[in-house]
């Protein structure tokens, strides 16, 4: 698994890693309860749910949240593709394709799930068609 498709299984793994903690992240955003409080982030139009020390995402509305899990569970089934790009003839095309697809996808509807603000929606298509050229490219 030398060359470039070793360092596409690294960003695989560090990318499912990410994913995990982003899982939980915003697994603990909706508790209640006594001791729990929204404290905002400097600079962000968005705070985050303080329960007995731990943090988690604070949403705006349901939509929020489902629109987090989806873009959520996008995120680990790419990461697990990158895995694959070592095993493809084309390593080098199916990684960054894969890559800068998840990226642009998912970056974008995290966004907008964590602050309300589609501003950056418009990249969401861009990031899909990425990942769309990017498993052609896996079939390689």
């Amino acid at each position: 698994m030398a060359g470039s498709g070793a360092v596409f299984r690294r960003l695989g793994a560090l990318s499912g890693a990410g994913a995990l903690g982003l899982a939980s992240y915003g697994a603990h955003g909706q508790g209640t309860g006594a001791g729990a409080g929204i404290v905002d982030i400097p600079g962000t139009t968005f705070g985050v749910w303080c329960r007995g020390g731990a943090y988690g995402a604070q949403f705006l509305d349901a939509y929020g949240k489902e629109l987090f899990d989806k873009t959520n569970k996008h995120h680990f089934l790419h990461s697990l593709a990158l895995l694959a790009v070592p095993h493809c003839r084309k390593p080098l095309w199916a990684g960054l394709l894969l890559t800068s697809g998840t990226t642009l996808f998912c970056t974008s509807f995290y966004y907008q799930a964590l602050s309300g603000d589609p501003s950056v929606q418009p990249l969401a298509p861009v990031g899909g068609s990425l990942l769309l050229l990017g498993w052609l490219a896996l079939a390689l």
